[in-house]
């Protein structure tokens, strides 16, 4: 009897239990998958935008779409719902759907935030770009869809009155940077010069390659020049200009030519015509961007006494014999701008010794440049009359060598220059002294100056 009333319950419950999962799912068979429910965020049931997660199957279906294009629908799923699945509940927590097995994930659409919304914390913690002014306020008071998104969101203004939106929410205006405050103009910086020589602007001789005017106009003074942007006349507001001409190099006892190493390229250097390999140093200078005049001997008030060097042009000697000196001289190197004394007091002061001279220069499309070191000179005179490209030096920066003096010669340059618009300096080439240069040239455009090369301070005096 109890083995029956056991039995008769077993079967009870049997029945009982088949009932139940009948009546909550009619129609499943074996071996179909049950339909489940899945929550995921979104801004509402129309959500349709695809979620940005790594382990969605269909992850191509969320790509941007391009503008001018409608969105494309989204395609049906492979398998329907099974029968009998629940229907979305309209009372959904706001920021939720649901989709069933087949369907794609649904991802939020942005909507504008309301008074005393808080934004979603992966929403703050990077700030977007900020927009441009035709996006931030619409004409017509629209909000694009979000990127990525199948959707437009509608903006509504802000009625007065609103809550402010939290400091978090706000997009920071960006204000370019202000412009960096204006300095003195300066220099091209190092650069080395073109190869020298120029075949059209060489003349052979019986002495070697002297410098000529080509057939197309162009000038030793133009093409073997360091470029400036200085070689004019300077108007009014510009920088005061410092020119600087090293003086001494290609003698018999003449340091090396490493002695310019640390000198900004904007000076300018002299070569004499008795050292050894002077094309080689003409030729190492202009690869430091230096340009180079020639320096020749003239005659001193005690010659021979003080004797400068042979070829020495002198105001014993008839126009032509000197003629034939200075072309020896011009033809112991190419790549010059123009000449430059070395001495001279007596050979200066004859201007009828001294015009020859001035006017070959001129005609072969040179440069001159008294060294300032003569009182009597006459070459300004000269220079006018025939219309040669000539300055003469204002300061000599190493009349008395020691640093204190050079040091003063340098404020007195410094203070022609403020006066006139350029002025040039003459120093010698020696170790200590440039170096003393250096330094100081390092400073010169913080003091409101600008480093030109001779040859721009010639001619934008010229052009004064």
């Amino acid at each position: 009897m109890k083995a029956l009333v056991v039995a008769t319950g077993i079967v009870f419950w049997t029945l009982v239990l088949g009932i139940a999962w009948l009546a909550l799912f009619p129609g499943s068979n074996a071996g179909e998958p049950v339909a489940i429910l899945q929550i995921e965020s979104g801004s509402g049931a129309d959500a349709g935008a695809p979620a940005d997660s790594a382990d969605t199957p269909d992850a191509d279906s969320g790509a941007a779409v391009e503008d001018g294009q409608e969105p494309a629908a989204a395609e049906a799923p492979a398998e329907a719902p099974a029968a009998g699945a629940e229907e979305t509940p309209s009372d959904m927590p706001p920021g939720f759907a649901v989709t069933a097995p087949g369907a794609k994930p649904q991802a939020p659409v942005l909507q504008p935030p309301g008074p005393g919304d808080i934004l979603p914390s992966e929403q703050i913690g990077t700030p977007a770009e900020p927009p441009s002014p035709a996006d931030a306020a619409p004409p017509d008071g629209r909000q694009g869809a979000a990127e990525g998104g199948d959707q437009t969101a509608s903006t509504a203004s802000a009625p007065q009155g609103a809550a402010a939106t939290p400091p978090h929410q706000q997009m920071a205006a960006v204000t370019p940077p202000p412009p960096p405050a204006t300095m003195p103009a300066v220099e091209p910086g190092a650069g080395s010069l073109e190869p020298v020589p120029v075949p059209e602007l060489v003349e052979d001789s019986q002495y070697g390659p002297l410098p000529k005017v080509a057939a197309d106009g162009r000038r030793p003074i133009d093409v073997y020049a360091r470029p400036s942007r200085y070689a004019s006349n300077a108007p009014a507001g510009t920088p005061p200009r410092i020119a600087i001409l090293v003086t001494g190099l290609g003698l018999p006892d003449s340091p090396p030519a490493n002695v310019l190493k640390g000198l900004p390229p904007s000076v300018s250097v002299a070569y004499g015509a008795y050292g050894r390999s002077l094309q080689d140093g003409v030729t190492y200078a202009r690869a430091d961007g230096h340009e180079v005049l020639l320096q020749i001997p003239l005659e001193p008030n005690n010659y021979p006494t003080e004797n400068p060097g042979p070829h020495t042009l002198l105001t014993t000697l008839p126009p032509a014999e000197n003629m034939k000196r200075l072309q020896w001289l011009m033809s112991r190197y190419t790549g010059y701008v123009g000449v430059t004394n070395l001495m001279g007091a007596k050979f200066e002061a004859t201007q009828d010794a001294l015009t020859p001279v001035l006017e070959e220069l001129k005609a072969r499309g040179l440069l001159y440049v008294d060294d300032g070191s003569v009182q009597t000179s006459t070459a300004s005179q000269i220079a006018g009359t025939i219309g040669l490209d000539y300055s003469i030096a204002s300061v000599q920066i190493d009349a008395n060598a020691s640093p204190a003096d050079i040091a003063k010669q340098l404020a007195k340059l410094e203070a022609t220059a403020k006066e006139r618009g350029a002025a040039i300096g003459v120093v010698k080439a020696k170790p200590a002294t440039l170096k003393q240069l250096a330094e100081w040239a390092a400073k010169l455009q913080s003091k409101g100056f600008v480093l030109v090369p001779v040859s721009a301070a010639v001619r934008s005096q010229r052009q004064s």
